[in-house]
């Protein structure tokens, strides 16, 4: 019969794991949380390595586990196989809260066993696998959407070196065709252009394909079926906000998912002064991204955003301000409803 409540801290690597096991009763002497600890060591990094650092006559209350590639993995199998309750720790915050200078494996484990015992642990989520292999193809897009970002802004500066200004709006189709006709380049400039060219059609069909590949992963899902039902709102779109959201659940609040979503203003008030100072700059930037592209069509095809839209627009509010907030207030919205979605499809 198990016995004695323990927990354990969990310092996540691949080369091997260090597992503090210690008393989560009982009263620390001089040495404070040393004096709890069972055992403390490196072992292989395997859910049943770890598993068999705990007795049979002891129960484990907690394990946390250090979040960290591959970390999320390890945590499933612990759960599932071993069946321990367990929580992913932050590590920055972690790593300020041990105050000292020195890093070692021992010291870390013990550290995150310690936090575990007194409820302190800054937690981080851990999403379903299913999320997170949802995460690795919109992640995987989002790379080469990356790159060919940086090929557009090549290709800009090539003509802006060159002092060619072509007729029509940047990327349109017109532009681009002028492009391919361009004769005031330079011989060498032209060269240039044309591998940026080649560079920008492969990576445009690289993205398609991970476009395509989305199409089959979450058909199922009702998260992704609810979103695709609101106007602006595409594939792309839900299918990111289903892998870095996850749960509306996890949030308190609307303001709350805001502000994850990185769309709430940063407050800059000091003493009498009462002041904004643009968006939080910490959050997911990928959803501030996609969701501020998703307010521009809200604001053209929802008659609600769009009037939302145009009295902004009459105050003198700029288009990126307009898009932050109707992008702040359609999370906000769409927060209570997915809560409640979410409880009616557990």
């Amino acid at each position: 019969m198990k016995t004695i409540p323990v927990g354990v801290g969990i310092d996540y690597a691949d080369s091997g794991v260090q597992v503090c096991v210690g008393k989560t009763k009982g009263r620390a002497g001089e040495n404070q949380v040393q004096d709890l600890v069972l055992r403390n060591k490196k072992v292989a990094n395997s859910w049943e390595a770890i598993a068999a650092m705990v007795r049979p006559d002891e129960a484990v209350q907690f394990a946390v586990v250090e979040a960290c590639t591959g970390a999320a993995d390890l945590a499933d199998e612990l759960h599932g196989e071993a069946g321990w309750p367990v929580v992913l720790a932050m590590p920055g915050i972690v790593k300020k809260m041990k105050m000292n200078p020195d890093k070692s494996d021992l010291q870390d484990g013990q550290l995150l066993f310690d936090l575990g015992r007194i409820n302190y642990v800054p937690r981080v989520w851990l999403a379903p696998k299913a999320v997170r292999e949802l995460r690795l193809v919109v992640r995987y897009r989002q790379q080469w959407v990356k790159q060919r970002r940086a090929v557009k802004q090549r290709m800009g500066a090539l003509l802006r070196e060159q002092r060619v200004r072509l007729p029509g709006k940047r990327w349109s189709k017109p532009w681009r065709q002028a492009l391919l006709s361009c004769k005031d380049l330079s011989e060498q400039a032209r060269w240039v252009m044309g591998q940026h060219t080649q560079a920008l059609l492969w990576l445009s069909a690289q993205i398609a394909a991970c476009e395509k590949h989305l199409l089959q992963i979450p058909s199922e899902d009702w998260m992704v079926k609810e979103l695709l039902t609101y106007k602006g709102i595409g594939l792309v779109t839900a299918c990111v906000m289903r892998a870095e959201i996850g749960s509306f659940a996890r949030f308190g609040s609307g303001k709350k998912l805001a502000r994850y979503c990185a769309l709430t203003p940063r407050n800059a008030s000091s003493g009498e002064r009462q002041a904004d100072a643009g968006v939080v700059q910490a959050g997911n930037k990928l959803l501030r991204t996609v969701l501020i592209e998703a307010a521009h069509r809200l604001g053209r095809l929802d008659p609600r955003f769009r009037a939302m839209r145009n009295a902004l627009k009459a105050r003198g509010k700029p288009g990126s301000v307009v898009a932050v907030a109707i992008a702040n207030r359609w999370v906000r919205g769409l927060h209570h409803r997915g809560v409640a979605m979410e409880r009616a499809a557990a």
